[in-house]
């Protein structure tokens, strides 16, 4: 019964969120089942994105880009009104429904952006898939991209398929090409909030380099020690800057942002 249940709630979810949307002026958004974006605000966030790639690690008009996991376009969606013809935009994802959109509704009005589905297991997001994400090559040539980012992805992977995803966007790379992507990052100071229950969220299943929230399912979120984290970028030929910007998951005040943000750079060869 289940099997036949949650189709029908999203397709009457879906129903309730056109009504929405077509109020709203926003019919040119995902359909709800598609936007699995948690609690935050899916056009804000795209937008929020958008401005940190331009603030933080000079994102530029003409420049390739590739995003891994790029959902439903949340950040794609504004990038088209920030990329020229010259620049281009391709977008890997493990959901094939959220690809087909993004290639129906995103791809169609602007052909430098280009989406492709990796068909990997992953146990909260793609269980059916056999294929690892640890044995995945990206189909892309050596030193391809300006800019690589990643929102929301190795705060659900495991330390294999996060190794081999940074040896990847190593060669992915240009000489001094940037990498974006967010984590929870476990250190002292985390750690100090953490006694004092400021943490949004525990992870309490300790693992070595990394913690869970949920033992049952490793995926659901994943949390790596910082000196790990530091080591692996080293390893793979990356050099962080500026320092890691802490986000406000741990209970800074002064964060920007829910998750960690590093910035890095591809060694020049």
């Amino acid at each position: 019964m289940k099997k036949y249940f949650r189709p029908l709630y999203f397709r009457l979810l879906d129903l309730f969120d056109w009504g929405q949307r077509l109020k709203n002026g926003k019919l040119y958004w995902p359909p709800l089942s598609l936007r699995d974006v948690g609690d935050s605000d899916f056009e804000a966030t795209g937008l929020e994105f958008v401005n940190h790639f331009k603030k933080l690690c000079y994102l530029q008009p003409n420049e390739n880009i590739l995003e891994i996991g790029c959902g439903s376009g949340r950040i794609a969606m504004p990038l088209t009104n920030y990329l020229n013809p010259s620049g281009h935009y391709y977008g890997i994802e493990i959901v094939a429904d959220m690809v087909k959109w993004c290639q129906k509704n995103i791809s169609s009005r602007h052909p430098n952006f280009k989406f492709i589905h990796a068909d990997l297991y992953n146990k909260r997001y793609n269980p059916d898939a056999t294929q690892l994400a640890k044995d995945y090559t990206f189909p892309f040539d050596n030193a391809t991209f300006d800019f690589i980012y990643l929102t929301s992805v190795f705060t659900h992977l495991l330390p294999e398929d996060t190794e081999a995803y940074f040896q990847e966007i190593s060669r992915l790379l240009k000489p001094n090409g940037r990498v974006f992507a967010t984590f929870f990052v476990l250190n002292d100071r985390q750690q100090q909030l953490a006694k004092q229950g400021l943490n949004v969220i525990n992870f309490n299943f300790e693992c070595g380099t990394y913690s869970l929230k949920n033992e049952t399912i490793p995926e659901f979120a994943v949390a790596y020690q910082e000196n790990y984290l530091l080591q692996l970028l080293h390893d793979c030929g990356l050099v962080i800057s500026p320092p890691i910007i802490y986000g406000s998951w741990s209970g800074l005040a002064e964060a920007i942002s829910l998750q960690d943000f590093i910035i890095a750079r591809r060694v020049q060869a």
